[in-house]
């Protein structure tokens, strides 16, 4: 075994021994000081942070970019836990108009196969991919009753904006047209992401608010950036010791945009003139996340425009909960509890009616 894959085998016994330790460890490990200053911050998350500020190794933003995209990749892996079983995991490209991307999908049950999520994954449209949402994936298609497409849209700066939105509406186009092979309702497919990824799924709900053809039937936006022309009230709060910090953010949004301007409402969904007859939707920010205001925002906007939209304020957690399921109990009762919402948006609960093929 080489001496990474040790280090990462013993990363991942301390967090997940970590997240296993009664509440008052955890809270005697997240330190007299953080608990004083932030009393609402989840004791396994406090802990957790605590550890990371020991850390000597440097964060996305000091490295070189190809080792800043392995770094991402192997801490959702540690994060992840274990990879949960699928009925089959299927790899294939999905055409888009400059070529294609590759796209992996995800049936746990066969049953569950009517159902589609289409999830396009977190990293500020820099970082990420198929493996670094493998986790999340799994566990949505395992806990919510849908099959999953997990989508590896192109990436900054190599491909700046607007080749990430353009992918993702691509991606759900031909999600929609699988319908009759893969066995799912086309009018079910429904959109999801996390943080740069809720911000594509947003923008492609946007993009198709008025068009002529199937639109998506659900987003699922987990803590998503919806506006870069701006920083809100939240980054002041936590602009640094919350894992994502002020200046990924900006690092993130340098590489994405170039010179291109932020209030584009295809980059920043939040200053869109009409979100009306967008489809339902639940958003779940946390608590301590400099994105947390931005997302709330945005939930509010489409409950002004009268879409139906949940929101959920985790109060205790940070940024990018729904990649360490696999190390602690409150990452996965907020996903539990979205996988509830995604089951009830596309018709996946108690009673579903199983859809017929044409």
């Amino acid at each position: 075994m080489s001496d990474k894959a040790w280090k990462d085998r013993v990363d991942r016994g301390v967090l997940v021994t970590l997240g296993r330790a009664p509440r008052g460890m955890q809270r005697a490990l997240a330190g007299r000081e953080r608990r004083a200053r932030w009393p609402g911050l989840d004791p396994e998350i406090g802990a957790a942070l605590r550890l990371m500020e020991l850390s000597t190794e440097p964060t996305f933003e000091e490295l070189p970019l190809d080792e800043a995209r392995a770094q991402i990749v192997r801490e959702a892996a540690l994060f992840g836990g274990p990879p949960l079983p699928m009925s089959h995991v299927l790899e294939f490209e999905i055409p888009t108009p400059t070529g294609g991307i590759e796209g992996r999908l995800y049936v746990a049950d066969e049953r569950d196969a009517d159902r589609l999520l289409v999830y396009f994954h977190g990293g500020g449209w820099v970082l990420g991919g198929l493996d670094s949402a493998d986790s999340v994936c799994r566990f949505l298609a395992a806990h919510a009753g849908v099959a999953v497409l997990s989508v590896d849209y192109r990436l900054a700066p190599e491909h700046r904006f607007p080749a990430a939105p353009d992918d993702a509406l691509a991606a759900f186009r031909f999600a929609v047209a699988q319908g009759v092979e893969w066995g799912h309702d086309p009018q079910r497919v429904a959109v999801g992401g996390d943080s740069a990824g809720g911000n594509l799924a947003a923008v492609l709900c946007q993009d198709l608010r008025t068009a002529a053809e199937i639109r998506p039937a659900f987003q699922l936006l987990f803590f998503p950036c919806t506006d870069l022309s701006t920083k809100h009230r939240s980054y002041q709060e936590f602009r640094e010791g919350f894992f994502l910090t002020e200046a990924q953010m900006d690092w993130y949004r340098d590489h994405y945009l170039g010179d291109h301007p932020a209030d584009d409402p295809r980059v920043s969904p939040l200053l869109a003139e009409d979100l009306t007859g967008l489809p339902p939707a639940y958003v779940a920010v946390a608590g301590f996340d400099v994105l947390r205001d931005e997302g709330e925002a945005y939930a509010q906007r489409l409950a002004e425009a009268g879409v139906q939209v949940g929101l959920r304020r985790h109060t205790g957690l940070v940024h990018a909960f729904v990649n360490a399921t696999g190390v602690g109990r409150a990452s996965r009762d907020a996903m539990l509890e979205a996988c509830g919402a995604l089951r009830l948006g596309v018709g996946a609960g108690p009673g579903r009616v199983p859809y017929s093929r044409p």
